[in-house]
């Protein structure tokens, strides 16, 4: 995902922002989500996910429950499939371009 998003030239950071979910009667953290990219011009984070079914429920009731808390911060989860996806598209492209 970063070489893609490199070749189209947008700028990206990896992990920058850990969001808080649950926190214990102390106020210490018990729960945390931190997405995979930060994109700084669409203000937007993107998660990455598996085919573990596992992950991909518990990514999914964290990023449910960010925007219960932060409805504020844009995130979106790509699947494996959109992952695909997009790189089928990228693929096309750079051979449309050659």
């Amino acid at each position: 995902m970063a070489r893609l998003l490199d070749f189209y030239g947008i700028t990206w950071e990896y992990e920058p922002t850990e969001f808080v979910l649950a926190e214990d009667e102390s106020g210490r953290p018990t729960e945390a989500f931190r997405p995979d990219f930060y994109l700084p011009a669409y203000d937007l984070y993107v998660e990455m996910t598996t085919l573990n079914q596992k992950l991909v429920t518990k990514k999914n009731r964290k990023i449910r429950r960010l925007k219960e808390l932060r409805p504020d911060v844009e995130v979106r989860i790509l699947y494996q499939r959109d992952c695909q996806a997009l790189l089928g598209r990228h693929v096309q492209a750079a051979g449309a371009a050659s």
